[in-house]
């Protein structure tokens, strides 16, 4: 399983508790409002029962005020009495659906003015849907003084069975049931009104909480990408200017040794070669058996002394410091011409005097790493080598007619080391402010342009020597 890189682990870092404290928040948020909404549903719905029953009740009195003049004086056998009483109950209505009935203990139907057709049947064991027996349980509140049934009723508007609300009292003289009912379907359709406002209201809160944690989230991630290429574009400042600073300690490490070298040991080497040279001089005689081992070491002496000599001028070329920039690449290129058998054409033009030393040295160890490449792993025969000033620049351009490679596998590759030669010339050219560009394909050799800054002009004395 790959690592995950520090700016992974920062967003996770800042934006995971976040989602789960935003989670969190929505998940309470909506079960409480869930626990609210359902509680003030149940006071809406008892609420409204109650002021049902309430009115319930004021219609029945109101019924029993309008016979009590006939029935306070009646007998129990008064059929005159009990006719007109009947009339009365009949006539009576409130709304649509609000009438009034009778039955007596029997539960024969006596006043049921949507259904004439019960008049004179007996109902005791009529059950609604829900298996309630109504005209039982009707009776049985009325005869304890009074009291509320829900039951299902068919709806005189629709004719369809309908909850229905139901209070009932007893006319004790005749042994008769009185009542009447509203019809609750409208509560119901209410209810579920309601209910569908309150869902509506949470989902849309739980989207505006999911709507502000999304945003949440994106300001962080875009806070935190902020920040991490913020230190990341100081890290690799402070980075470069480590990296040139170690340049910079290596030219003059490279410097004081290419001089101890040309300085001490060679001039050593030198000394201890003219001291043979004379040893065999004063030996004289050819037939001398000391005089053969004595020009072997003559000659191992001459080959020490030009290797000290190409080790310190590959570390520092004198010429660079003495000469200036053409003539320490020309003298290069010849000595490499000389040593790899390449045809190395150079086109440089007089350019010392735009340039400061840091930025030559850059430009000659640029060109030092490429045709050290070339003699590699290039296979080339020609490398061609252009350096001119172009507007505000000068560029260089090395060519060859070798193999070529791949570019881009340096750029697939996760190999750390992979085309290290190639980002360490290109980082040495981009903290002058230049660049450098490979373009490469196999078979096809590979073209090298990079460029850099020219100096203000007059800034440096010219110090090139033409050759």
């Amino acid at each position: 399983m790959p690592k995950l890189n520090l700016r992974l682990k920062f967003l996770l870092l800042s934006i995971l508790p976040l989602v789960l404290a935003a989670s969190a928040i929505s998940w309470l948020v909506f079960a409480q409002a869930e626990r609210l909404a359902e509680a003030e549903i149940r006071t809406f719905e008892r609420n409204i029962l109650k002021a049902r029953k309430d009115e319930l009740k004021s219609y029945l009195e109101l019924a029993m005020a309008s016979i009590d003049h006939i029935y306070s004086v009646a007998s129990p056998l008064d059929a005159v009495s009990k006719e007109r009483v009947k009339a009365i109950i009949e006539d009576l209505s409130y709304g649509e659906d609000g009438y009034f009935f009778i039955y007596d203990r029997d539960g024969t139907a006596l006043v049921d003015p949507p259904q004439p057709w019960r008049l004179g049947r007996t109902y005791w064991n009529l059950r609604d849907i829900n298996g309630n027996s109504v005209i039982q349980g009707l009776i049985f509140n009325a005869e304890k003084g009074g009291d509320f049934m829900r039951h299902v009723w068919e709806k005189p508007s629709t004719g369809e069975p309908t909850e229905k609300i139901s209070y009932s009292l007893m006319l004790e003289k005749w042994g008769w049931m009185i009542g009447t009912g509203i019809y609750i379907d409208d509560i119901s359709e209410q209810v579920a009104e309601i209910e569908s406002e309150v869902s509506t209201h949470i989902r849309e809160t739980t989207i505006s909480i999911i709507g502000v944690t999304i945003l949440a989230v994106l300001l962080v991630g875009i806070s935190g990408t902020v920040v991490t290429l913020s230190e990341r574009k100081l890290a690799d400042s402070k980075l470069k200017e480590l990296t040139h600073r170690v340049v910079d300690v290596q030219e003059q490490e490279r410097l004081r040794v290419s001089r101890e070298l040309h300085d001490g040991i060679s001039q050593i080497l030198v000394s201890v070669k003219y001291s043979v040279e004379t040893a065999i001089a004063r030996i004289g005689s050819q037939s001398s058996p000391a005089v053969e081992p004595m020009e072997k070491a003559a000659k191992r002496l001459q080959d020490a002394i030009h290797e000290v000599r190409r080790i310190s001028r590959d570390l520092r070329p004198a010429v660079l410091d003495d000469l200036g920039l053409k003539p320490a690449i020309e003298s290069m290129c010849a000595e490499l011409q000389d040593r790899s058998g390449m045809r190395i054409e150079v086109k440089c033009d007089t350019i010392d005097n735009q340039l400061d030393i840091a930025k030559k040295t850059t430009l000659y160890r640029v060109l030092q790493e490429t045709l050290t490449n070339i003699v590699r792993h290039a296979d080339a025969t020609v490398v061609t080598i252009s350096i001119k000033r172009e507007g505000q620049s000068v560029v260089m351009r090395i060519g060859d007619n070798g193999v070529g490679f791949e570019t881009n596998r340096y750029i697939r590759n996760r190999d750390p080391r992979a085309g290290i030669g190639l980002r360490n010339m290109r980082e040495r050219m981009e903290f002058h402010g230049g660049g450098l560009s490979v373009r490469s394909e196999p078979d096809d050799g590979t073209r090298i342009t990079a460029f850099i800054p020219a100096s203000a002009h007059n800034e440096l004395p010219d110090k090139t020597i033409s050759s």
